[in-house]
């Protein structure tokens, strides 16, 4: 029997220059809902997540991504993935429970070959959904704006993605559900799984440590465009979409938050066994990878933030 290892992405923490611009933003406009607000610090999650947060936004005057985490539901699994960590040579810091705020639990914190800062947690406070464990509704009162129910997955940026795709395949046990492959045999862009939906992270050709977007789930095509006419009603730039990608087979809306950090809500996609094959797109065909209907991706959409 595999080790159950990571279980999901946890939360992204990501960098704001107006903390009370972007939690407005985040909790009227997205529709998280904000559960700790403290000096240069605000937590949110997705209203069906029972964790205490998925999204911290930190003030700093620049915006960006400060760090990422999974949930790991083991104690005893961040001892061995630490080891495994150890064993590339990479080294890492314990953190105890309410170490590094007051709902964390205990983490284990290293940097990627990719030049991101990664948490590996247990543990963090649970504070429900808001629904009952018997005979609850559907959804609790009083959701606003996009009011997706879970965070799905982060898109990141790294200079060499043959080599920390290697990294989360072999040390911290991802699946590779796709890539798109360039002429010379080199991965231009990979997408790995721990949940078997087609994308818990995935990493794009680009400089280490930067940040595309992070990406809240929501149940159906047309949750797209009620973000789409959220988007327009409060001005909010929409980068691309609604609209398909041939990657994931996945649905999307992208959208910037005030500080400039580029947002996705995403539905769709497929179910991903261990066994699976990935599939193989070509360089030719990475336009089409990316947006189907287009079949081109605009250059303004590789624009990245560190």
């Amino acid at each position: 029997m595999s080790s159950p290892g990571i279980l999901r992405l946890s939360h992204a923490e990501v960098r704001v220059p107006d903390l009370q611009l972007a939690t407005a933003y985040y909790a009227e406009v997205v529709g998280l809902v904000l559960t700790a607000a403290e000096p240069g610090r605000s937590y949110l999650k997705g209203w069906d997540e029972l964790q205490h947060h998925s999204l911290i936004l930190t003030e700093a005057p620049t915006y960006g991504l400060n760090s990422l985490a999974f949930k790991v539901i083991e104690r005893g699994e961040l001892d061995r993935l630490a080891a495994r960590v150890e064993a590339e040579g990479i080294d890492f810091a314990w953190h105890e429970p309410g170490a590094l705020n007051a709902a964390s639990g205990t983490v284990v914190r290293f940097t990627a070959p990719s030049g991101h800062v990664i948490d590996l947690e247990h543990g963090q406070a649970q504070v429900g959904n808001g629904l009952t464990l018997i005979n609850p509704p559907p959804a609790p009162d009083g959701l606003k704006g996009m009011h997706p129910p879970r965070i799905d997955h982060i898109f990141l940026l790294a200079e060499d993605v043959d080599g920390v795709t290697a990294f989360f395949q072999n040390v911290l046990e991802f699946r590779l559900t796709e890539q798109i492959m360039a002429d010379d045999g080199h991965q231009l862009t990979t997408f790995l799984e721990r949940t078997h939906t087609p994308h818990d992270i995935a990493f794009l050709t680009g400089p280490d440590g930067g940040f595309h977007h992070l990406a809240y789930w929501v149940d159906e095509w047309n949750d797209l465009r009620t973000a789409a006419d959220t988007c327009a009603y409060h001005g909010i730039e929409i980068d691309a979409g609604p609209t398909r990608h041939g990657a994931t087979r996945g649905c999307g809306l992208y959208f910037f938050d005030p500080a400039g950090n580029r947002n996705e809500v995403y539905t769709g996609g497929y179910w991903f066994d261990p066994d699976d094959e990935p599939t193989t797109w070509t360089e030719a065909e990475m336009g089409r990878a990316i947006f189907t209907y287009k079949g081109q991706v605009d250059p303004g959409f590789m624009s990245v933030h560190s």
